[in-house]
């Protein structure tokens, strides 16, 4: 069976973990190359991967490979990406793709009749709760709330980009995801706490058909909190994304005589899910799970939120 020869770009907290999984599909792909440019950084890929190459620029390898996972900071996928495209490789870009809307537009005029896969890892639609509950969502009676909240005390990572960028484009990309209704507007406040950048944002989505979405998300919180909530006039759906709950009440009783189901669902490794998605795109010329227009609309929520914060106005939406 063909494989996909791939690099790695990044070794790093995130990219030591994309190796991984690179070295688990050896099914479908052929791990030629860490691209790493520090010296420490080196030092771990070659003791983990010693028969993988080491080196310092993608261009060293460039024409060895077919594919490339850019893993490196956000500042640096555009210029990576594209490069990446302009020599006909397929991409898999951790989200987000880019760093506004102009790169992103660049982006899209280089991908453009290209025969390329370009995916982005946008990894928590891969929850196995939103099988579950996607098509419910997507028929909730209008018009419903919706409340995204994700906070954790500081860890002292992504420092590089603020907390829009870094949390909140997972849920923004969420609320894309699993509502038909699109967004219409944006307004959002945020507090620059522990650094120069915004460390906690609240952001009011307006949706279509008098919808609504509210995402708060920081990275000073005093403890850590993923859940995701659904009101309408047919009832409550929480999410709990830590204990892997879903507690439904609905505007009647259940069978049982109780007001609140509990249910379960199960815990998936998403990043393996996402290469294996890539590399069947790739082997099987099939459109990436989760492709550049995903991630354009992903990264004009976080521009449109950033605008909101700075201007302390609300900022209309217009998706790709």
């Amino acid at each position: 069976m063909k494989k996909v020869r791939v690099a790695v770009l990044g070794y790093g907290h995130l990219g030591k973990w994309h190796c991984q999984k690179v070295e688990a599909h050896k099914d479908m792909a052929e791990f030629v190359a860490i691209v790493e440019k520090f010296p420490a950084g080196q030092e771990a890929a070659k003791a983990n991967h010693p028969n993988v190459k080491i080196v310092n620029d993608i261009s060293e390898v460039i024409n060895e490979i077919d594919a490339a996972f850019v893993v490196t900071p956000t500042s640096t996928h555009f210029e990576l990406v594209k490069y990446l495209l302009d020599h006909n490789k397929h991409v898999f870009c951790e989200k987000p793709v880019c760093s506004n809307d102009e790169e992103a537009k660049r982006l899209k005029e280089v991908a453009v009749g290209k025969n390329v896969v370009l995916q982005v890892g946008h990894s928590e639609r891969f929850h196995e709760a939103w099988d579950k509950l996607r098509d419910t969502f997507r028929n909730t009676p209008v018009p419903f709330t919706v409340k995204i909240n994700r906070v954790a005390p500081f860890k002292g990572r992504a420092t590089d980009v603020d907390v829009v960028q870094d949390l909140a484009i997972h849920d923004l990309d969420l609320v894309l995801h699993l509502f038909k209704q699109k967004p219409v507007s944006i307004d959002a406040h945020g507090f620059k706490i522990r650094t120069s950048k915004w460390d906690h944002a609240n952001i009011h989505v307006e949706l279509q058909d008098k919808c609504n979405a509210y995402v708060s998300v920081g990275r000073n919180a005093t403890k850590e909190v993923r859940e995701l909530e659904v009101i309408s006039t047919a009832g409550t759906y929480t999410v709990d994304l830590f204990t892997n709950k879903i507690h439904h009440a609905t505007n009647s009783k259940f069978a049982d005589d109780t007001f609140v189901k509990e249910e379960g669902y199960g815990k998936r490794d998403h990043l393996l899910l996402e290469h294996k998605h890539f590399y069947e795109s790739v082997l099987q010329n099939k459109p990436a799970i989760i492709g550049l227009n995903d991630g354009m609309n992903a990264v004009h929520l976080v521009d449109s939120a950033l605008k909101s914060m700075e201007t302390n106005s609300k900022v209309k939406v217009s998706l790709a």
